[in-house]
């Protein structure tokens, strides 16, 4: 892509996207348990953790990131995310103002579908107990499908006349119409790839273009799903019928986002020592040594809180989730990082900075290092690429994870 990714947040009203958003960045999206909490949508600067280059070559002391953070490591590199208000049964026919909302989603490149696995708010995201959470996960994405469905069968006569006049190709005059949403040539041919078909354009049914959109959404707009609200006593049964019916747990993440939200509030404060999207937090009680400095907490029931969060959550879950649902959606969009340095031996950008590493930028996986160099460089003139050790690097030569992703752009024609 030749920008950087835009994530969505999608789902249900009450189903905890903003606190999702909240959870994953600095942001302070307005939250509350009644639908339609989030009317324009919000953007903000998320997190995503990766393993960073500094580790590598054992240099973690003299990472300082321009742009995000590194701690030991691990790098957090900055990407945006869209949390748009909730849709609900009908979005694709503006029930709920639905048609906006999923109007604000024509340019996410991946999707995060927030699902309340609580059982305790219905498909309109009103309190209620026993709901099949199974449910938001199906009409969601039925809503995506009609919407596109909608807007192409609308002038799907006028569509194939052109196509016919113009001699064009199914590729040409699909991308035609799917360019408002974001796409490229190369993702309509691997949507016809997909399905394998052969049929002419002007011959295409009700049916094909259905087949079609369907793939279409599966290309460009790659799911999460984010079961929501783990800790809750009664979402056991609505995570085991979602995971049965969905098994590939490369795109299901099990998450709590109001957990994380507290636990970092409690960070600051310094009654916990807590690492975003950590596997576990410190309390004075625990903090032995007094290495952390931490507050002793005197109030009964931030204690019980803190315990219940412990039982219900971290004992059985391992963490609260969040983070890993970044990381699957940025593998649904096949990113790796780019480490782009002045200097290839000793990864510096200046000769009177010993910082390594500075800049990081997200590709896709197997982009060439020309497209690279554009996405960086932009219109400045580069002579060559360089990479370990003052290898030279073809601009032709693809980017992969731990392969010719640190580089060196050298100026010049």
């Amino acid at each position: 892509m030749a920008r950087d990714p835009l994530i969505g947040l999608v789902g249900k009203p009450s189903s905890g996207k903003s606190t999702m958003l909240n959870s994953l960045t600095d942001a302070t999206a307005k939250t509350g348990a009644f639908p339609f909490t989030t009317i324009d949508p919000n953007k903000a600067t998320g997190y995503l953790q990766i393993a960073c280059a500094c580790a590598r070559f054992g240099k973690s002391g003299l990472c300082r990131p321009n742009y995000g953070s590194c701690k030991n490591g691990k790098r957090f590199v900055p990407v945006m995310l869209l949390d748009v208000a909730g849709l609900v049964p009908g979005a694709h026919e503006g029930r709920g103002l639905g048609n906006k909302f999923l109007d604000d989603l024509r340019h996410a490149d991946a999707l995060i579908h927030v699902v309340d696995v609580s059982g305790s708010t219905d498909a309109e995201g009103k309190a209620t107990s026993g709901y099949d959470a199974l449910q938001d996960v199906e009409w969601l994405r039925g809503e995506i499908l009609r919407w596109i469905e909608g807007n192409l069968k609308e002038k799907w006569g006028s569509i194939k006349r052109r196509h016919t006049a113009t001699k064009s190709t199914a590729v040409d005059t699909l991308q035609n119409q799917f360019s408002g949403y974001g796409s490229t040539a190369a993702v309509v041919q691997r949507c016809l790839d997909r399905i394998k078909l052969t049929e002419p354009l002007e011959q295409w049914s009700d049916g094909t273009i259905e087949l079609v959109v369907s793939a279409f959404v599966d290309e460009k707009f790659p799911t999460v799903l984010a079961l929501n609200k783990i800790d809750h006593p009664d979402a056991d049964r609505c995570i085991y019928r979602i995971t049965k019916k969905y098994p590939d747990r490369d795109k299901i993440v099990l998450t709590s986002a109001i957990s994380e939200v507290f636990l970092r509030r409690l960070a600051k404060q310094r009654y916990v020592n807590y690492e975003e999207g950590g596997q576990e937090f410190v309390t004075k009680v625990e903090d032995h040594e007094n290495r952390f400095h931490l507050k002793e907490i005197t109030d009964e029931r931030l204690q019980i809180r803190i315990d219940t969060l412990r039982d219900m959550l971290f004992y059985r879950w391992g963490s609260t989730g969040v983070i890993y649902a970044l990381q699957a959606a940025a593998r649904q969009l096949h990113l790796v990082p780019v480490f782009s340095v002045r200097n290839i031996h000793n990864f510096t950008n200046s000769s009177t900075d010993d910082a390594v590493f500075k800049d990081c930028t997200l590709v896709k996986c197997g982009t060439q290092v020309g497209s690279v160099v554009r996405k960086i460089m932009g219109d400045v003139p580069v002579a060559f690429v360089e990479g370990v050790g003052g290898v030279r690097v073809s601009k032709t030569d693809t980017v992969d994870e731990g392969k010719n992703d640190i580089l060196c752009f050298k100026i010049g024609h």
